[in-house]
């Protein structure tokens, strides 16, 4: 995120310190997830959440430097969470999952996120926009045809026809948000060969996302249907600012 164009709230979802303690969240809990059926001793599960370090920018900053040997940024965040936990039990961490387990869930919960955050503002901008409509429905001004005046309308109507969009808009990024709120923990390929079923699904319930078939990487067309919603908005908010320009 460049800080001069970004929103507080979301500098707080996708800052690296978010990003991080996201990773860290869906380790922890795989780790309780495979204690749950087994595959992962609880003592270990417990041990690596008490002693789980704070992700703060200290700690970005060490995974920084490890990333520089590494050349792997999951490996260098595992190798810094276990080096933090220490004792045999810190061996565990990352049991069993492939590196887009963690990314590709982290980011779908970033993303579901962001679409709250946006959906938030879409419903304060309907109502203002519907109020101001109903204000302005008797308000006459000109309207045009390709930039020049055509036949009367009022200011109302104009004001209720971008309400209409941005409802649209914000039933389109609901829809992105159902389908971006996803998590995978399923392996390299995906088939589970090296972790159970039921963690995904632990995981996924503890995070409140749904647990989908994948590949190595949830599938990109989730995360073209949320850009595609975010497109249209900013289509939207242009078409607003043009319009009232020339109003």
């Amino acid at each position: 995120m460049i800080e001069r164009y970004s929103l507080p709230e979301m500098d707080e979802i996708f800052s690296d310190v978010a990003r991080f303690s996201r990773y860290l969240e869906i380790e922890l809990h795989a780790l309780d997830g495979q204690s749950i059926v087994g595959t992962v001793p609880s003592a270990v599960a417990s041990a690596c959440r008490a002693r789980a370090p704070k992700v703060d920018e200290t700690f970005v900053h060490a995974v920084s430097q490890r990333e520089a040997i590494t050349n792997h940024d999951v490996a260098a965040f595992v190798d810094v969470v276990q080096e933090r936990i220490g004792g045999p039990e810190s061996a565990w961490v990352h049991h069993g999952l492939t590196s887009s387990d963690v990314v590709d869930t982290a980011w779908c919960a970033m993303l579901r996120d962001a679409a709250e955050v946006i959906d938030a503002a879409l419903g304060e901008l309907v109502g203002v926009l519907v109020r101001e409509a109903r204000n302005h429905r008797d308000t006459p001004m000109i309207g045009r045809t390709h930039g020049i005046h055509a036949e009367p309308t009022t200011f109302g109507a104009k004001v209720a026809l971008w309400a209409l969009q941005v409802d649209r808009d914000r039933r389109r990024m609901k829809a992105a948000r159902f389908t971006v709120a996803v998590c995978k923990l399923s392996g390299a390929v995906g088939t589970y060969s090296n972790i159970d079923p039921r963690v995904e699904d632990h995981v996924a319930q503890a995070m409140n996302l749904r647990a989908v078939p994948s590949t190595q990487v949830v599938s990109r067309d989730r995360h073209a249907e949320f850009l595609y919603a975010c497109a249209s908005i900013a289509d939207t908010v242009e078409m607003i600012a043009d319009d009232h320009s020339s109003t």
